[in-house]
């Protein structure tokens, strides 16, 4: 397995090239893991410009990336281009966007790199170039599934500093999720996530906080009976199983310090219940982790940013944090695959 991690810029329009620039110039300082950039070279040359960076560029394959590492930022380039144009996202940049992914999860899984980490992607612009696929994520389980020949079902993890937290239903409206909820979406979850606490992040013995949907739980059923017929079945046949799960349990003292410590991640039961702690307790540092693919991927935790793109005020923290956690997950994955001596 090459050492070095596949970077994909995301949309050359938003942050993602700046941020990557940025995480190259304090790889000594922030001990960032050799990574390389698959990009437009002269994209990224010419962002590194505009931001004022000394960013040396040097055009290199991913098995030399970790020997230029030290002395120039190390891309593979594209062979579709990319137009810098900060701020404006651009159809005629899609197709490069969609490479980049494709050529990180295809060096990846051939082994020519430890793990994909991707930078944010603004979905109109590849919608417009006719990309089918609702974002990220599903793209990558595409690929997955294609490589392996069977579905991949992927999960998100937000993993901070102080706590990883699993939302079982992720993008739809709060008034849906009772209706999509129901103990089969949370025992897939819950499996997929002990299965990663334990090959990726190292953790022998995973232990779960299973949230309950309801306020307080549901009280026994006086607030809904979701909690009683679909979240505590999930929870009996998970301990039935031999994980170690505890719920459903009442939201709003699940996150405190004390209670953080019982747990190694916490399966919630809507997008918000599981974004807003991991977001106030580390918002420049929390990244976005997908469980359940035959390759290890990282995100950082936040958009675009098309604001800000090219004026230097993107901090690069979460990208920062990302390619650690992936370094970290890569080692981990790799171990669990060694043969006993």
């Amino acid at each position: 397995m090459n050492s070095a991690l596949a970077v994909s810029s995301g949309d050359p329009s938003g942050i993602g090239p700046d941020i990557a620039i940025s995480a190259w110039t304090l790889r000594e300082k922030m001990h960032v893991p050799p990574f390389f950039l698959l990009a437009d070279p002269e994209l990224i040359a010419s962002r590194a410009a505009l931001l004022g960076q000394q960013c040396p560029i040097e055009i290199t394959t991913p098995e030399n990336a970790s020997n230029v590492f030290g002395r120039a930022l190390p891309v593979v380039p594209l062979q579709n281009r990319q137009s810098d144009r900060p701020g404006v996202p651009l159809v005629d940049s899609a197709a490069a966007t969609i490479e980049a992914v494709e050529q990180a999860v295809a060096l990846t899984l051939s082994g020519r790199s430890r793990a994909v980490v991707t930078c944010p992607i603004a979905k109109k612009p590849l919608y417009e170039a006719g990309f089918d696929f609702p974002g990220h994520t599903e793209f990558l389980a595409h690929l997955s599934s294609e490589h392996l020949g069977y579905e991949v079902k992927p999960v998100m993890m937000l993993a901070g500093p102080l706590l990883r937290a699993v939302p079982v239903t992720i993008h739809i409206a709060l008034s849906k999720v009772p209706v999509v909820l129901d103990t089969a979406k949370i025992l897939a979850v819950s499996r997929i996530t002990a299965i990663a606490l334990k090959n990726e992040f190292g953790i022998a013995n995973p232990r779960l906080a299973i949230a309950g949907l309801n306020p307080h739980a549901g009280e026994g059923g006086s607030m809904g009976m979701e909690d009683e017929t679909i979240v505590r079945p999930a929870v009996e046949t998970l301990r039935a199983e031999g994980i170690d799960a505890r719920g459903p349990l009442p939201a709003d003292t699940m996150f405190h310090a004390a209670a953080r410590a019982t747990y190694d991640a916490a399966i919630c039961m809507y997008h918000d219940q599981a974004l807003i702690p991991v977001k106030t307790l580390g918002f420049d540092d929390s990244v976005n982790v997908t469980l359940g693919l035959p390759f290890v991927r990282t995100s950082p935790d936040h958009g675009t940013a098309f604001d800000i793109a090219g004026t230097g005020k993107a901090k690069p923290d979460s990208l920062i944090a990302a390619l650690r956690l992936a370094g970290e997950l890569a080692s981990h994955r790799a171990q669990q695959k060694r043969p006993a001596a």
